[in-house]
């Protein structure tokens, strides 16, 4: 419901609103700057996006609303977008006003929401976007007559450079206190039947919105219907029924209205906008050759097979500063402190822990500027469109490509964006396809090992290097997982027809440089934020576990070898005898700690792989989540051996031997190890996410147990081949 009066903040609350591929995120980019925030919505997992605007006049908090075509709702995202419109969000006041972004070369298109909103009841500015692109395609708009016919206020701008953007911020606080634009009078017999229903469910003491009525009716089938018949008495669902059958004259009322505000938006543009007959552009020409089905399915590859180069190529000498600056640190603190249980926590735990995740940053923040750019560049949805033929091999459509696709930054967002697929047995299979794509999360796991254990080869003058080979097999093998996965569902448990794919291809721009950074530092600081938190808490964890107990006998045993030593040796002798004493010492408390006895208890399970009991303990440490494994693999070898010639975790890795002698970390057990983080299902937020998107536990746990069997066959049949 809308909040009282004693609720509502004194800072005016602008909902910025517009169709996908409008310059919506760029815009609020540009006027919020770095004081923006992202959390979700109360009771959903669809995020929110706020910011501060400062204006000449005073403060304006924005909202970031969802991308929508319509007002419709059909899905979570176009719900949530109505329910801030409306006022019926916790914690968040209904807004003063509504900034309705609007791409200049498709006002056609964009004027349906536009009119749409006229008709909420709050007054509306109308952002008139990418006028340059407009102007390049010989589009001119009188925007001034466009605000008189609207009733609403229009500014021209351009996101993307920032043109005119001082004007709209003025323009937008005047319109938090003016008056909201006239209904446009489409189908007045069903305005007067909404507002007679209203009036009578108000008696009832229904709190719903004369325009959430509206929406009932004419939507027949969709959200807003569903909400009108939990929240009112079963005769007004009979009613609202009765009146949909008598209104809509053997049509039904979704297609008169978008007939009608169709004839509406028609005579508004002729009277407002001057095209001049198409001419063919640079980026419709590459538009022909990048469509074209086997060229494109090259670029495509192309393309990712550069951003994995660049992440190893590009990263090196920023993770190489970071290690440094952690090992200074470390050390500092050795030399500072006396040895005991607070230095090792120091040095071994949090150091050694957090400082070996925040090391990945680089290639994290690497990975993000392409995926941002390709994003922003109008790129991706081609992606999506030469993929779709590949998709439907296995049963899905390019509907299911740009939630997967997202799915390599995050599996959460990109299980949150199935949403948009209708077709609820191919939204399941992509749900659980997406875990497979190798999200941010992997990339610490398989950056370690492949630093660790493939060598710096390049090719072709140095244009190719084998370790970001390596790393896009992985990506690939990835795909190939879930790819196989859909197809498996789709002809089983899900079998059902291929649905239709329609997506707009929007025109080629260039991406906003401050919306960019913008993005990566959000990245960068949610990165960040999840290694000083859930890291950093399992880092220290697993450092209590690693270092307790602490038996008197081991340190008796290894006092008298080291008072034998000093008797009888003396110089480098000496230091050296003391320094294999320290490390066997040390190697003795890690076996006897508690991660030591737990590691011990599993080794067996996961031996067939040629794993030891360290490398088991701290992958079953990263169920939770997988990049923790790299926290824990340092606080493990940094408690064994405090005094190794070699600081850094790769090199402890490399030295790393079985009680034989032999390495544990070989080439076939790494491959085993690399296929395992690529396949299982390490991330307690995705499951989550799974149970909420699917209501209940049953697809979570198939998910969870299929994606871990297939992660250690996969490991098995890699070390066994390749020993």
């Amino acid at each position: 419901m809308v909040r009282p009066a004693s609720q509502v903040a004194h800072t005016p609350v602008i909902a910025v609103i517009g169709n996908p591929n409008t310059g919506k995120s760029t815009l609020f980019n540009a006027l919020t700057g770095l004081k923006q925030k992202t959390a979700n919505y109360p009771g959903v997992t669809v995020e929110r996006h706020t910011g501060e605007l400062r204006t000449p006049q005073g403060q304006l908090d924005l909202v970031d609303l969802p991308g929508a075509y319509s007002l419709a709702a059909q899905s979570p995202d176009e719900m949530i977008a109505v329910d801030v419109l409306l006022g019926h969000v916790e914690d968040l006041e209904q807004p003063s006003a509504i900034l309705a972004v609007v791409d200049a070369t498709n006002l056609r298109r964009n004027l349906f929401l536009v009119t749409q909103l006229a008709e909420v009841g709050l007054p509306v500015v109308v952002a008139l976007n990418m006028t340059d692109l407009a102007a390049q395609q010989d589009i001119s708009i009188d925007h001034e007559t466009l605000a008189r016919e609207l009733g609403m206020a229009v500014v021209p701008i351009v996101a993307s450079t920032g043109a005119n953007l001082d004007e709209l911020r003025s323009v937008m606080y005047r319109a938090a206190s003016g008056s909201p634009p006239a209904r446009p009078n489409l189908l007045p017999t069903v305005d007067a039947a909404v507002q007679s229903l209203h009036h009578r469910l108000r008696a009832t003491g229904s709190h719903l919105a004369e325009y959430e009525i509206e929406r009932a009716l004419i939507d027949a089938g969709g959200v807003a219907e569903r909400r009108f018949e939990f929240s009112t008495p079963p005769e007004f669902t009979q009613e609202l029924a009765d009146l949909r059958s008598r209104l809509s004259t053997g049509s039904s009322l979704a297609a008169m209205e978008a007939k009608a505000r169709y004839d509406f938006i028609g005579t508004l543009v002729t009277k407002v906008e001057r095209r001049a007959p198409p001419r063919l552009t640079f980026a419709d020409r590459l538009d022909r050759i990048t469509n074209q089905p086997l060229i494109g399915s090259l670029l495509f590859l192309l393309v990712m097979a550069t951003v994995f180069q660049a992440v190893f190529s590009w990263s090196g000498p920023l993770m190489d500063l970071i290690d440094a600056g952690a090992a200074a640190i470390g050390a500092a603190i050795t030399a500072s402190l006396p040895p005991g249980a607070l230095a090792s926590l120091l040095v071994d735990g949090v150091i050694a822990g957090v400082g070996s995740v925040v090391i990945f940053l680089p290639q994290i923040v690497i990975l993000f500027t392409f995926i941002i750019f390709l994003e922003d560049s109008g790129y991706m949805p081609r992606a999506a469109f030469m993929m779709d033929r590949l998709m439907r091999s296995v049963g899905l459509s390019g509907q299911s490509f740009i939630p997967m696709l997202s799915s390599f930054a995050c599996a959460v967002p990109g299980i949150l964006a199935t949403r948009v697929i209708p077709d609820e047995r191919d939204r399941l299979a992509t749900i659980l396809a997406a875990p497979f794509m190798t999200c941010s999360a992997r990339l610490p796991v398989y950056a370690l090992l492949i630093a660790a254990f493939v060598p710096e080869q390049s090719y072709l003058g140095g244009l190719i290097n084998l370790q970001g080979l390596v790393l896009f097999a992985l990506y690939l093998l990835g795909i190939l997982g879930g790819v196989l996965t859909a197809w498996l569902l789709k002809r089983t448990v899900l079998h059902g027809p291929t649905p239709t794919f329609l997506i707009e291809l929007p025109p080629y721009r260039l991406p906003s440089l401050q919306s960019l950074l913008l993005r990566l530092l959000d990245r960068a600081r949610t990165f960040l934020y999840r290694a000083g938190t859930v890291i950093f808490t399992v880092a220290v964890l697993i450092w209590a576990l690693a270092y307790f107990p602490r038996p008197v006998e081991i340190s008796d045993r290894f006092a008298a070898d080291r008072t034998q030593a000093e008797a009888s040796l003396s110089g480098d002798d000496l230091d050296t005898a003391l320094t294999a004493i320290n490390g066997r010492e040390s190697a003795a408390f890690l076996e006897q700690s508690l991660l030591g006895r737990m590691g011990k208890t599993i080794e067996p399970v996961f031996a067939p792989l040629g794993w030891d009991w360290k490398v088991s303990a701290a992958v079953l440490a990263s169920f939770p989540a997988r990049e923790v494994v790299i926290a824990v693999l340092g606080t493990i070898y940094a408690v064994e051996d405090a005094e190794a010639d070699e600081a850094s975790l790769v090199g402890r890795l490399r030295a790393s031997k079985h009680p034989d002698g032999t390495p544990v970390f070989t080439l076939p057990m790494v491959a085993g190890l690399l296929v395992f983080y690529a396949f299982c299902l390490q991330c307690a937020a995705t499951v989550a996410v799974i149970a909420r998107e699917t209501n209940g536990w049953r697809w979570p746990a198939f998910a969870w147990f299929y994606m871990t069997g297939v992660g250690y066959v996969g490991a098995l049949f890699a070390y066994r081949v390749l020993s």
